[in-house]
């Protein structure tokens, strides 16, 4: 095994870098900046006692679990949502298994915004918040 198989050690150029965070900008927050605010404020509100990191990351997490699951499975949305709310355990140290209903409520709110970039409110997400929880099962 060479030491370029171990992904800490593998060294990238600054402009591969740059381009690759870019991507991952433009992927996250397709919007811009503004969505980007926006949507953070929105975390802080529905999570007050958290702070931007501890907001965004699993909500981020959560984005990337449920598009590529939609893209991974010929079911439909409430059939990926269930497997998220229900089966998701691969990353219960990035979302909380009692977070992750609010943060698909997040990531559904996220994917039905345009370029004015407007959000739902905070009782908005945690009334739809509500709603998903009931699909939560003890497995």
């Amino acid at each position: 095994m060479a030491l370029s198989d171990y992904p800490i050690l593998q060294w990238k150029r600054k402009a591969v870098m740059k381009k690759e965070q870019e991507e991952y900008e433009k992927w996250a927050f397709p919007y811009g900046e503004k969505q980007r605010e926006n949507l953070q404020a929105l975390l802080l509100a529905v999570f007050p006692k958290e702070n931007a990191y501890t907001t965004m990351v699993p909500f981020l997490t959560c984005k990337e679990l449920y598009e590529t699951a939609m893209k991974n499975n010929d079911e439909s949305s409430v059939a990926v949502i269930d497997l998220l709310i229900n089966k998701q355990k691969k990353y219960k140290m990035i979302i909380k298994k009692k977070d992750m209903p609010a943060y698909i409520a997040l990531v559904l709110a996220d994917s039905l915004i345009d370029e004015r970039a407007e959000y739902p409110s905070a009782a908005e997400i945690v009334e739809r918040t509500k709603e998903l929880e009931k699909m939560r099962r003890d497995v």
